[in-house]
């Protein structure tokens, strides 16, 4: 039943995009979905993969830690999107494929520190006021970082991330975007000889306003899922 469920909850998110993705005059293919899966068991996110997805989203090291067997799948993979403190961060490069929630140059340096192979990680920006969002507080401090981070050796900035404003409507979600597709073409513009290929921006409240605004990564956890039942 599970299964059943997530079948039909998966197949109607990729449907959405594709026609969010078409309203604009863009190709579904160029949108990846995120399963968002902290708070929900493994047996949920292995029978997901046996669906055909293999992105997933968490938030936290030690649940994941907790959550996830050590075999788990070759093509299963899987990101932090929350916050990382520095002191979880040897554990978090032991975890997970990518970290997409990179918020300081403090935490750029440490993990360049412990890694001694290519990582990639995306950078994220702070584009709405709640005191709860994390990320680079404006683009000057991020484009400062990306300054230092770009000589890095084993550190590869794959892109953007942000968490749009929670609560409010399409104009004020819709710039917050807009904000970090600006950024985005500017460090296109800036660093030419980094691999650019994902903004990370969209959740299942918003991800048609953030498809329109140029996103290539939607996070979905609630409309995929359901309610959370796990923790």
């Amino acid at each position: 039943m599970i299964k059943h469920n997530l079948k039909e909850q998966r197949s109607n998110i990729l449907e959405e995009m594709a026609e969010a993705a078409l309203k604009v005059g863009r190709r579904a293919n160029e949108i990846s979905l995120m399963a968002v899966s902290k708070l929900h068991p493994y047996e949920e996110i292995h029978a997901l993969y046996e669906l055909g997805q293999t992105l997933f989203g968490e938030n936290r090291v030690q649940e994941t830690q907790q959550k996830f067997p050590i075999d788990r799948p070759e093509k299963m993979n899987v990101h932090l999107i929350g916050h990382l403190q520095s002191n979880k961060a040897k554990k978090a490069l032991e975890l997970f494929d990518c970290i997409d929630s990179v918020d300081s140059l403090k935490l750029a340096r440490k993990l360049e520190s412990l890694l001694d192979r290519p990582y990639p990680i995306l950078l994220e920006l702070k584009t709405a006021e709640e005191e709860t969002k994390s990320g680079f507080p404006n683009e000057k401090e991020l484009l400062h970082a990306l300054d230092e981070i770009a000589a890095f050796k084993h550190l590869r900035v794959k892109g953007l991330m942000t968490i749009g404003p929670l609560e409010c409507g399409e104009r004020e979600t819709r710039s917050a975007f807009n904000r970090l597709y600006t950024l985005y073409s500017q460090i296109e513009v800036r660093y030419p000889e980094m691999e650019l290929d994902t903004l990370s921006m969209g959740m299942s409240s918003d991800f048609r306003w953030a498809i329109a605004e140029g996103s290539t990564l939607i996070r979905v956890g609630t409309k995929l899922f359901g309610q959370r039942i796990y923790g």
